[in-house]
């Protein structure tokens, strides 16, 4: 984000009142703080640097970090408000447990995790360890990510664990993997700026990741050209040099029909692809057939459109290519990475300044959260739970026999299917809401319901969480110390400003007192002693040990922090990884040196042949749905919509679509439109756009019950990462004859 033309002084006397400033002399307002806490957002991939003011142990508002590299102090509307929900009247402050016709009331800790544990052990005796399942989420800190998987496979002894990145990086994941050998950014994303052409995909940046803007502004400013790919022109595209409005679930034949461009011209860095790569010939093979006419085609852009992009790109001294869930949420979204990053192969334009490529993380540690272990085929250090060096490794870090730990689970959404079939009666999470975030949400419902015993570690009461039997207290991202992975791949440090209030318990201390009850207790020895125990230096005495164990358990592999310590985060504002010793830098700027992570050393082509994406439109369902984010929204919206301003900026999800496709059918702007699909309906009001393929709608998937766009969608998922086919559902619009509520009303209702 840009910063305004005026001076600090000025910012602070107009803004400082609903911004959280610290007052200035003659501005009446709050105290001075007791302390003032440099840590990071609590919000997306970019985990921007900001300062939290405390008083009195409660956030009371904040200070830019202008110090941190990336965001240099620019906030987004969410990092601005999120110290907001720390005081928030919803917060849980002890242990619930659900009475049947009563709802919720409090329990003592001992009760709560004494049941738990019991109900623990009563289905694994029944049914097996693996009808107790786990989900986890990528808004914990690397710590707690790697806690959870070691807790899950030692504590609890089941292989069914996996993590709400399920639904976020899974595709970038493994075609990354497949590519290079290793899962990470490859470039800073400072290289942005001095980028000839920066092609986006799939990623609304100005509205998802607003301080990525700034970087591309750059760029822009030094004359770059930006093209970016998306069914709706969203901000950024609307300043692009090249918009191509890509018909959704389309992408790997835009892409393909790119490299066949590339190849035709004779625009290839020959040199690169023998020296550094392989199946060059086999990707050009699949993609001979794709010529302009049935690209336009297939991807319902002008060829005109895609044979411009293909000449920028292909006489590009420097380019940069930037992917998000657009292209990665579809049954064949490991295909959709796979085929951008042949793109940037075929130019040889990575591992060198100002060229790169990489994936725009979603979720606060989605990064560093893929890495460490609470994936169902994952272990620490980013290593598979099936090769049995890597489980021989880990086994060794941890003090026990290699068979000891399950094997490959199921994921996610597998886990929910397996709930209705009777095989899972278990589910423990933490830091996942999948009533709202999971495909058909009717479904999911079902499942929740089919448990025989469901604990939910939580500091709201989610929509999932209204479902558990036991609610068990845990922190916010402010009480507790930790690492996260920024989507760059630097290590950063998160600082516990304040403690939990009440009755409410860190979640770190919730996983390592269940492990003790669960009789695990010598496998689980980081909490801190007595003296310091449940105290901020408790929680940093136990972050550092879990983090020593954890640099040990990733030493070695693809995700190597071994040399990350705590003192060098801090010496450094952050440490890219790998790091393979104490006195290695650090790695800003991956494949300099041009010997990739694969076996063979080389980068590696992927052919792909295009086909369509799981579920396509017919006379039934003849309009596109796709989904995604708002600006002032994040995720399953249990932080954000707890927070008045971002709730008034987007009070309600809304349907977008085209004049021309709501002509047609007799709608006009405000009108409630029922969508219906194969899974479900729900209505939504409609917000007529010129910003959208006239083939396709858009709602936002932020909101719970009847509002929720995953009502709709589908449970289908790519057969390699499992992530679920968010962005492309069949679907029919049908008007009800009534209206909604004015957009002023529903705001004026949302703030009250």
């Amino acid at each position: 984000m840009a910063r305004l033309p005026v001076s600090p002084e000025a910012l602070v006397a107009q803004f400082g009142p609903s911004l959280g400033f610290p007052p200035k002399e003659g501005f009446p307002g709050r105290d001075e703080p007791d302390r003032v806490v440099p840590t990071h957002c609590c919000f997306c991939g970019m985990q921007c640097g900001i300062k939290l003011l405390v008083k009195d142990n409660r956030i009371v508002g904040f200070d830019p970090w202008e110090e941190f590299p990336f965001n240099e102090g620019r906030l987004c509307p969410k990092g601005v408000q999120r110290y907001l929900q720390n005081n928030h009247p919803d917060r849980l402050l002890s242990p619930l447990e659900r009475v049947e016709g009563q709802g919720f009331r409090p329990l003592s800790w001992d009760a709560a995790l004494d049941r738990t544990v019991s109900e623990v052990r009563r289905i694994q005796e029944k049914h097996g360890k693996d009808a107790f399942a786990m989900l986890s989420g990528v808004s914990l800190t690397n710590e707690k990510s790697y806690l959870v998987g070691k807790f899950a496979r030692l504590a609890l002894g089941t292989r069914n664990l996996d993590y709400n990145g399920r639904l976020c990086m899974v595709s970038a994941g493994a075609g990354n993997k497949k590519a290079f050998g290793l899962d990470r950014a490859s470039n800073t994303y400072a290289d942005l700026a001095k980028a000839e052409v920066i092609l986006v995909a799939g990623a609304n940046v100005s509205e998802t990741f607003p301080t990525l803007t700034h970087w591309i502004w750059q760029a822009r400013d030094n004359g770059a050209k930006l093209i970016v790919v998306d069914p709706r022109m969203t901000p950024l595209a609307r300043t692009a040099d090249l918009h191509l409005p890509v018909r959704p679930g389309r992408d790997s034949a835009l892409f393909g029909a790119i490299l066949k461009q590339l190849v035709d011209r004779d625009q290839l860095d020959h040199d690169f692809i023998a020296n550094h790569t392989s199946g060059f010939e086999e990707a050009v093979e699949a993609v001979k057939g794709y010529d302009l006419a049935w690209a336009e085609e297939v991807t319902g852009i002008p060829r005109r459109k895609i044979e411009a992009a293909a000449e920028w790109w292909g006489t590009a001294k420097t380019s940069f290519l930037l992917h998000a869930r657009g292209i990665e949420h579809h049954t064949k979204g490991v295909e959709n990475v796979v085929s951008a990053i042949n793109l940037v192969l075929a130019t040889g334009r990575i591992g060198k300044p100002y060229c790169g490529y990489g994936t725009i993380t979603g979720q606060g540690n989605g990064q560093g959260g893929r890495e460490h272990g609470h994936k169902c085929d994952q272990l620490p250090g980013n290593r598979d739970i099936e090769n049995p060096k890597h489980r021989e490794w880990i086994a060794g870090v941890w003090g026990v026999p290699e068979p000891e730990i399950p094997g490959k689970g199921l994921s996610a959404y597998e886990i929910v299917e397996a709930i209705h079939r009777g095989e899972i009666k278990g589910l423990l999470s933490i830091c996942f809401n999948p009533l709202v975030s999971l495909p058909n949400a009717s479904f999911v419902r079902e499942a929740l319901e089919k448990l025989e015993y469901f604990a939910a570690i939580d500091f709201f009461l989610s929509e999932t969480a209204r479902h558990a039997d036991v609610v068990l207290a845990g922190s916010l991202h402010e009480e507790e110390e930790g690492t996260v992975t920024t989507a760059e791949g630097r290590v950063t440090r998160v600082r516990a400003a304040i403690d939990p209030p009440a009755d409410a318990w860190r979640d770190t201390d919730v996983l390592l007192d269940l492990a003790r009850r669960l009789g695990r207790e010598e496998l689980f020895d980081f909490a801190a002693p007595a003296p310091l125990a449940g105290t901020r230096e408790g929680s940093l005495f136990t972050a550092k040990r879990i983090f020593d164990e954890l640099r040990a358990a990733s030493k070695g592999g693809t995700a190597d922090y071994f040399g990350i310590t705590y003192e060098k985060i801090e010496a450094n504002l952050g440490v890219f990884w790998p790091c393979p010793s104490v006195d290695h830098p650090g790695t800003p700027r991956l494949w300099e040196d041009r010997k990739f992570a694969t076996p063979d050393g080389r980068a590696h082509f992927n052919a792909v042949r295009y086909r369509d994406p799981g579920e396509v439109t017919d006379p039934d369902f003849p309009v596109i749905l796709t989904t995604g984010r708002v600006v002032s929204q994040y995720l399953s919206g249990t932080q954000t919509r707890r927070i008045g301003k971002l709730v008034e900026q987007y009070p309600e999800p809304l349907l977008e679509i085209h004049p021309a496709l709501a002509k047609t059918l007799g709608i006009a702007d405000r009108d409630l439109v029922r969508v219906e699909t194969r899974r479900g309906a729900a209505e939504f009001p409609a917000q007529l756009v010129t910003t959208i393929r006239e083939d396709t709608v858009f709602i936002p998937y932020h909101w719970p019950g009847r509002k929720s766009a995953n009502l709709l969608t589908s449970g289908l998922l790519d057969p390699v990462s499992k992530i679920p086919e968010f962005k492309v559902s069949a679907c029919r619009l049908v008007p009800t004859g009534r209206k909604a509520p004015s957009a002023a009303e529903a705001k004026a209702h949302a703030s009250v």
